[in-house]
């Protein structure tokens, strides 16, 4: 089958490999050279058709062979390449695909060497969180948060109600935990008042009264010991 008829109907019928988008028709066929779907691009519309594919770093030259044309596992032939190895092998190939392939060997290799780089290179390494479990986190968090607010406003709401004397001498229904921790503040709030009156009533004496107290005391030892 000739090179035309394969193009027009891989074209204007059926290609598994062509992808239409916004920008162009591209091929997704590995031995395309571009990349692109075009008449001179495409690796079974093409008896002669060579190009450079990579192997866990390494780069072979692939060339199309018209004798294996009935042996599609066979038809390629692969090389290791070079600009050497190309000129040899494809010294009598088309000019324009020729400059392809050695444009494509180029640009491989200068991918390669940027990945080498950036694989020596510390980077930060984007961890993902489950949805789910931040918004469980969250929705903790939003309960903690009400449950302290709750908490607050029912100490505050008791220690007026004991500044006015809402519950006089008797307190029904309130619960202990925040009732023990108001009267602890209240405490800690009446302590330095004790104190300081505890401080205020010191009493002074007279110098005079003191002597004439220890006088007659001493005056009873003496007297006892006689």
């Amino acid at each position: 089958m000739s090179d035309e008829v394969i193009w027009h109907c891989l074209r204007h019928n059926h290609c598994s490999f062509m992808a239409k988008i916004e920008t162009g028709l591209f091929c997704r066929n590995p031995y395309n050279a571009t990349g692109i779907c075009n008449r001179s691009s495409c690796p079974f519309a093409n008896s002669r058709y060579a190009t450079i594919r990579d192997h866990d770093g390494i780069f072979y030259l692939y060339m199309k062979t018209a004798e294996r044309a009935h042996l599609p596992n066979k038809l390629w032939e692969s090389n290791y390449p070079g600009m050497e190895v190309i000129k040899k092998h494809l010294e009598h190939w088309p000019e324009l695909l020729v400059h392809k392939i050695k444009q494509r060997l180029t640009k491989m290799t200068q991918y390669r060497i940027r990945m080498r780089r950036l694989q020596l290179k510390v980077r930060e390494k984007i961890m993902t969180v489950p949805r789910r479990k931040t918004q469980r986190d969250l929705q903790r968090l939003e309960k903690a948060e009400k449950a302290a607010q709750l908490e607050k406003s029912i100490e505050r709401e008791l220690i007026e109600r004991l500044r006015k004397g809402v519950y006089g001498g008797e307190i029904h229904n309130v619960p202990l935990k925040q009732f023990d921790t108001i009267l602890d503040m209240e405490k800690d709030e009446l302590a330095p008042e004790i104190e300081e009156e505890e401080e205020g009533e010191i009493e002074y004496v007279e110098g005079a009264d003191i002597e004439m107290d220890e006088m007659e005391d001493m005056e009873d030892f003496e007297g006892f010991g006689g």
